[in-house]
């Protein structure tokens, strides 16, 4: 019997359009379409598995290494610096040796550390500040003209080079002698030869008020005009403080025969300024007078 609901499965349908009933369908894996995978369905293998992986990762290992082994000695470099510019001690030595007396650097020593106690950043020697070194210093101690750094004795030991003002004037009173150099400093203690320039006090004034009157500015002012007048080719031999006066001061130059009165009330540069103008019109005149005043601007007096 021929039945018609069912349809024979036709010869005629193409072998690749056929179901293989003996085809498992194979579950998606997640790396069927990851980058660099050619074939779906084939499983990846891992870069730390491969030679290539492996390379990698110790180049990796190698750079941080690496890394950190330039941070540990670029630390170690610094500090080794810091401690080579450290000035833990200090010591303090001579500019020169042409000096007249004994040299104790104690007290210089003493300045100099206490300098550093108010500016602990300035004891690495890069940072240090010898100038304002220099004028700390001198602010305790006159005497000294300026300081600076000469060497290292050690690896923390520092050494310093005092250089002392030298004295172009003094003057005694009260039993203690006071100089002063060519910028008008005045000091006590000198290193040097005393100068042969001294103050004549002829004021008649008592010594304790005479330390008033002779103090810093007199002698600056003295200083001052010694440094000028040697500029000019004037040797000051004496200085002297008339009687009755206390704002004049009365120079004797070397081979000058006449004597200069000057004001400690008026610059030292432009009275001796006018002394030379004065002199060289004298000299011209074949004059010799007792003495010149150039205490007053432009009126040079003499007689």
């Amino acid at each position: 019997m021929i039945s018609f609901g069912q349809k024979k499965p036709s010869k005629d349908v193409p072998r690749r359009r056929r179901a293989d009933e003996t085809t498992v369908e194979q579950p998606r894996s997640s790396t069927q379409y990851r980058r660099n995978q050619t074939l779906s369905g084939v499983s990846r293998t891992s870069m730390a598995d491969t030679p290539r992986g492996q390379a990698h990762q110790l180049t990796v290992q190698r750079r941080k290494v690496g890394g950190i082994f330039a941070v540990v000695l670029t630390v170690v470099i610094l500090l080794a610096i810091l401690v080579s510019q450290l000035m833990a001690q200090v010591t303090v030595n001579l500019s020169t040796k042409q000096l007249s007396t004994s040299f104790k650097g104690e007290s210089y020593e003493k300045a100099v550390n206490s300098y550093l106690g108010l500016h602990p950043a300035e004891r690495l020697r890069f940072v240090l500040n010898e100038d304002a070194l220099s004028t700390y210093v001198a602010a305790a101690l006159p005497e000294v003209k300026s300081i600076k750094v000469s060497g290292v004795k050690d690896i923390v030991d520092t050494e310093f080079a005092v250089t002392f003002r030298q004295p172009v004037a003094g003057w005694q009173i009260n039993g203690n002698q006071f100089y002063v150099d060519d910028a008008g400093i005045v000091f006590e203690t000198n290193y040097y030869d005393a100068p042969t320039v001294q103050i004549v006090d002829e004021s008649g004034v008592s010594p304790e008020e005479g330390a008033t009157v002779a103090g810093s500015r007199l002698l600056g002012f003295l200083g001052k005009v010694v440094a000028q007048a040697g500029e000019r080719g004037y040797v000051v031999s004496q200085a002297i403080l008339p009687a009755g006066m206390t704002r004049e001061l009365d120079i004797q130059l070397q081979n000058v025969p006449t004597r200069v009165k000057l004001s400690t009330d008026r610059g030292a540069g432009e009275q001796v300024e006018d002394m030379s103008r004065a002199l060289i019109y004298l000299k011209n005149k074949n004059m010799s007078p007792e003495y010149i005043d150039v205490r007053v601007s432009g009126r040079a007096a003499y007689k």
